[in-house]
């Protein structure tokens, strides 16, 4: 009989091999991956005792932390369904997600219990709140008292099949209500499986849990980085000087991170000229980051950058960006920008870039089209939604809504999402080949470019700029620096600054917000959805 490809193995083989290993580490506690199985067994002990059955969902809002990754293996021993949530939304948010995804248990941070306060006695199915660091006060439950009321001897498992859904991934909801990604074991199994080839992946690896892991479970990181029996920091919040101290403390050798998290730990190595570890990995997905990002990562911080890309739906990685053996003679820095692309499909993936007629678009690192991918990856669907589900798989490709072109390489580079495009003048403006323009100037921490409309032109481009500390420019002299960097009808026509960028909890730019804010400042009413 075949053996399904279900990620309790993964623990399994953790324990197995490394057992007396350390394995997870966060605040200043330590477990090896027997004591994490140990927790992990107690869980679904107690999870069984409040009535949670296969197929059940069950929620957590947290932090990165021991509770939060042991969360994932202790709810699939039962065959059900994990739900993360967001950090970064509103109660209102929480109420509908919950209610939506019907999730009868929530487990929640005690840090974040005020988010769910006011509208817990509107949830219509949740049963039981369990507070994680619970505090006197919250009123609910308390987890490490819960927890250690349960056994931890061996736990009888639900039979679990490879097509059954494991995590249900609510996306961020800019085009209307969020939508519940069904990933299933299979999906989620196979995407670790190459994944960990791509990055390298070994028991050798001390990983740094950067981004959070409700954001497509941190890249699946909980699953390939245990499968391998490395080292897991957990860091609660994640700043620049936690980080570093991390890296200092524990010979930290990889991190998953979003581009905005990478430039504020560049800047930080500006600030303090201090370097922390070497041999480090850090994988970067998101929106496309700058070529000088690339640069400084490997130049001055002697770091390895690996650009990924992927989204929810997929699992979510589907390409690598790593320069190819046969491509290594090739001038440094066009090595530089070829790394900041999304790069080649990974092993089991299928990707292509396809024009309005259907067809791969050229290898000219001009034509542009939309990004198709094809893989074990791809989800069941969207939760209770089949319209949406049919809308983005087509003929068994998932369309991504990322505009892309193909160089003479084959390596895709994405060059904005389909709604953030700019259409000047009937001309097509990738929005991120201008903000890479503008992170080049010398007083320039932070750029997002968006459309603003144009009476002659129909959009032109806008930038929200965040200046450096301590450094000064005008609108004008960055107008005219992007005219010489850029074709004219590409530069920037006005800027806005401000002190920050709206972002979402992985640390993506949410550019929604800025064209929302632009229309309020010219006392315009109405809201952008996408």
């Amino acid at each position: 009989m075949d053996m399904p490809m279900v990620l309790t193995q993964f623990l399994d083989r953790a324990v197995s091999l490394y057992g007396e290993k350390r394995a997870i580490i966060c605040d200043e506690r330590v477990f090896t991956y027997k004591e994490l199985n140990e927790r992990v067994k107690r869980l679904a002990a107690g999870l069984r005792k409040l009535g949670i059955r296969k197929g059940d969902r069950v929620a957590y809002l947290a932090p990165n932390s021991v509770e939060m990754l042991e969360g994932f293996y202790g709810v699939f021993e039962l065959g059900a369904i994990m739900v993360p949530l967001n950090i970064r939304l509103k109660p209102e948010d929480y109420l509908f997600i919950l209610n939506h995804s019907e999730s009868k248990v929530l487990f929640v941070d005690q840090e974040l219990y005020h988010l769910i306060q006011p509208i817990k006695d509107q949830l219509e199915s949740v049963e039981n709140i369990i507070v994680h660091y619970s505090e006197e006060g919250c009123g609910e439950t308390g987890y490490d008292q819960w927890l250690g009321s349960h056994s931890p001897k061996a736990f009888d498992r639900e039979l679990l099949g490879e097509q059954d859904v494991c995590s249900l991934l609510y996306t961020s909801g800019t085009t209307g209500k969020p939508k519940g990604v069904m990933l299933t074991h299979r999906n989620n199994y196979v995407h670790a499986l190459s994944t960990m080839h791509h990055l390298r992946v070994s028991d050798e690896d001390v990983l740094l849990h950067v981004l959070p892991m409700f954001h497509v479970n941190g890249w699946g990181s909980p699953f390939y980085y245990t499968a391998n029996g490395s080292v897991q920091i957990c860091l609660r919040k994640s700043s620049p000087e936690m980080i570093h101290d991390a890296l200092q403390k524990h010979g930290v050798t990889v991190m998953h991170m979003a581009p905005t998290v990478l430039n504020s730990l560049l800047l930080h190595y500006e600030k303090y000229a201090s370097v922390p570890g070497r041999n480090v990995r850090v994988v970067i997905a998101g929106s496309a980051p700058p070529p000088a990002f690339v640069t400084r990562v490997e130049k001055e911080l002697g770091w390895e950058f690996i650009q990924v890309y992927g989204m929810t739906e997929s699992s979510p990685l589907s390409t690598v960006s790593v320069i190819r053996s046969h491509l290594k003679h090739l001038p440094i820095d066009e090595q530089y920008r070829m790394k900041a692309k999304a790069g080649v499909p990974m092993i089991g993936c299928e990707v292509k870039v396809l024009n309005n007629a259907g067809e791969e678009v050229a290898r000219d690192g001009s034509e542009i089209g939309e990004v198709a991918t094809r893989s074990n990856g791809v989800m069941k669907g969207y939760w209770k939604n089949d319209e949406a589900t049919m809308e983005a798989i087509k003929g068994g490709w998932l369309y991504t809504g990322d505009m892309a072109n193909v160089d003479r390489f084959g390596n895709i580079e994405i060059v904005d999402r389909k709604k953030d495009v700019i259409i000047s003048g009937g001309e097509n403006i990738s929005s991120i080949e201008v903000e890479g323009v503008l992170y080049d100037h010398p007083a320039v921490l932070e750029a997002a470019v968006i459309a603003v409309p144009h009476e002659k032109w129909g959009e032109t481009p806008h930038a929200y700029v965040v200046k450096r500390d301590g450094k000064s420019v005008t609108e004008d002299e960055l107008i005219q620096f992007s005219r010489e960097k850029l074709a004219h009808f590409k530069a920037i026509k006005g800027v806005s600054f401000v002190e920050e960028l709206p972002k979402t909890a992985s640390g993506k730019i949410q550019k929604v917000h800025l064209r929302n804010e632009y229309w309020a400042s010219k006392g315009i009413t109405g809201k952008f959805v996408n």
